[in-house]
């Protein structure tokens, strides 16, 4: 295992820096807040990010000072905040009580831009004294994008879609091809795996995290000792619902077809612990008042925060997956989901999904922070577009027969209605849809 973490550590260290969406927002909030915590996924570039900006590093897992690092933190804190600023606090949640160190810091100091913390861990709200609203800002980072990675030629601005109602998007096209997109999806959005030369080392990047997620960090986020075997059951069970509403009781029960006598209490602390892992990465529902309450589902749609999770606990391949597009279409719309969540981060985006009992669906709605939304279909070939735009428009005639004959506040009606597909040009119909292949979408 060791062997592992040293040749992970090498591939990073000759990671040449290729940009990141997250760039300018860490830029932004430093400007505006004193402390700016970092969360998101190991391997996703947190601390690489930071280091853009950093004037100092401490690293709490540095396994030559760590418990130098932890005896300074017993006995007084403020001392691993001296340095040139903005400095940055790698992997803070090892001594909790730098949180509030950092908090206090802020508040004496009266100065912007002081600190940078990153984490690849949620930690209980018990280990800290205060939440430290108003001093330090809190932003997700994520694996990858396409635009990212390069992949994406990023011809098409999410940003412009929402801000130009006359955007042309006719005619632009990605290089992109179905075969490397399924290639993208299995490698993941890992740094890491930009920089190894041969395909199977770049897809051993995301095996990897599943090993390390399961033997190892799924028992050391709260220090409660867990099965690896029964984490990577769970993991199967997520993937193979990907991108659906499966429910637990129906997860459980995909379980315990190898592994039996798996409670339901046991089921969520393991799903718990995976999502402070920044592991699963759950869609919410999206419930405007335009249907009775019962028809609307509100379940959780089961995703992951990187497709090569999912591909990785399958034990899929790029040429499986070829030769099964159906499996591949809901590992692409993770995929979409990702992407969607690093290109809205400026704007304030957050995802959610819109499924009725009557069949009506988007599968994915991007909100942004100012009250704009955009209602999206994610459709892997052509032959599924003509579907996808059929329910994008029929949500957006319900929600304006709603407005028109409600006596209530009315619902904004959608912004922009978009198809996600795999293909290679981009056009508008001319019921105003937007057809977007995801290479050639950018933030």
């Amino acid at each position: 295992m060791s062997m592992k973490i040293i040749n992970f550590a090498k591939i990073m260290k000759n990671l040449e820096y290729l940009s990141r969406i997250a760039d300018k927002t860490l830029e932004t909030r430093l400007e505006a807040f004193g402390a700016v915590q970092i969360a998101g996924p190991k391997w996703c570039g947190k601390t690489t990010t930071a280091e853009q900006r950093a004037k100092s590093v401490i690293k709490m897992q540095d396994p030559d000072r760590r418990e130098g690092y932890l005896a300074t933190a017993r006995t007084k804190p403020s001392l691993l905040l001296k340095g040139a600023t903005p400095r940055l606090i790698d992997e803070w949640q090892v001594v909790p009580v730098i949180w509030d160190a950092v908090r206090h810091a802020v508040d004496e100091r009266r100065e912007k831009g002081q600190f940078i913390l990153t984490g690849s861990t949620v930690i209980d709200d018990t280990e800290i004294m205060h939440t430290g609203t108003g001093r330090i800002s809190k932003m997700s980072m994520y694996p990858m994008s396409l635009f990212e990675s390069l992949e994406s030629n990023g011809s098409i601005s999410m940003q412009k879609l929402f801000d130009e109602p006359d955007y042309d998007i006719d005619g632009l096209e990605t290089d992109l091809t179905i075969e490397q997109l399924i290639f993208s999806a299995c490698r993941g959005g890992w740094p890491a795996s930009l920089d190894v030369e041969s395909t199977q080392a770049k897809l051993f990047i995301a095996k990897d995290y599943v090993d390390e997620i399961c033997n190892n960090d799924i028992s050391r986020v709260d220090k409660q000792r867990r099965n690896p075997a029964l984490a990577r059951l769970i993991l199967r069970s997520y993937a193979r619902n990907i991108c659906t509403l499966a429910k637990k009781t129906s997860m459980l029960a995909d379980i315990s077809v190898e592994r039996e006598g798996v409670s339901m209490t046991t089921f969520d602390d393991y799903v718990e612990a995976l999502e402070r892992l920044y592991v699963i990465d759950d869609i919410e529902a999206w419930s405007p008042a335009i249907r009775s309450k019962t028809s609307i589902r509100t379940g959780k749609k089961r995703c992951f925060v990187d497709p090569s999770i999912a591909v990785a606990v399958l034990g899929a391949s790029p040429e499986s997956l070829a030769v099964d597009l159906n499996t591949f279409g809901f590992i692409f719309e993770c995929l979409c989901f990702r992407d969607l969540r690093v290109y809205s981060q400026a704007l304030g985006g957050r995802l959610s999904y819109y499924h009725d009992r009557l069949g009506l669906e988007a599968d994915a709605v991007l909100h942004l922070d100012d009250g704009r939304y955009a209602l999206i279909e994610c459709k892997l070939g052509s032959r599924e577009i003509d579907e996808g735009a059929k329910h994008l428009l029929e949500l957006k005639k319900l929600i304006t027969e709603k407005n028109q004959t409600e006596n209530q506040p009315k619902l904004r009606e959608p912004d922009v209605l978009i198809v996600l597909t795999g293909g290679e040009i981009a056009y508008t119909r001319e019921d105003g849809v937007k057809v977007i292949p995801i290479g050639c979408l950018r933030d």
